[in-house]
Order: C-alpha cells, then structure tokens, then sequence
C-alpha cells in the first residue's frame, strides 16, 4: 500500500468520525483543537485505524496522535515493523 493510500484512508476514517470537511483534515491539523474531537473521539479513532490496517497500536504511540500527520505516521511505522 502506498504511502498517499494510508493517508487517504486515515483522513478518511477521522472526517468519518468526525463529520467534519475533509478539507480540514490536514496533515498538520489538531485533531482535539482545529477538528474538535475530545478524548473518546480520538480513542475511538485510534482504534478504528487499527482495525481498518490490522495493526495495533500501543498506548504510548496513540498518545502522541495529536495530528492528522501523526495518525498517519503511526501507521506507516507500524507497516515499517513488520
């Protein structure tokens, strides 16, 4: 999967879940602050990524999803692991 694919998709879950324009959704876009989500929110898109890549992520990692960037970056390092 390219690296724009896990992007789209990931933007695609968070406007999903967060019915907001996907013009918002960002690479460097809040997530909490510029899409406003709260803490369930980001949970919840935490773990729809995962099942949507088949990934897991750890709780440090999704800690630091603060981003649109940084949900994406999550889940090309955990492809990178493999």
């Amino acid at each position: 999967m390219e690296n724009s694919d896990v992007a789209n998709r990931v933007r695609a879950i968070i406007v999903e879940q967060l019915g907001v324009d996907p013009a918002r959704a960002t690479d460097d876009a809040s997530i909490v602050d510029d899409l406003g989500a709260d803490s369930l929110e980001v949970a919840q898109i935490v773990m729809m990524i995962e099942d949507a890549f088949n990934i897991e992520i750890s709780d440090d990692a999704a800690d630091a999803v603060v981003t649109v960037g940084d949900a994406v970056y999550v889940v090309l390092a955990s492809k990178t692991k493999r």
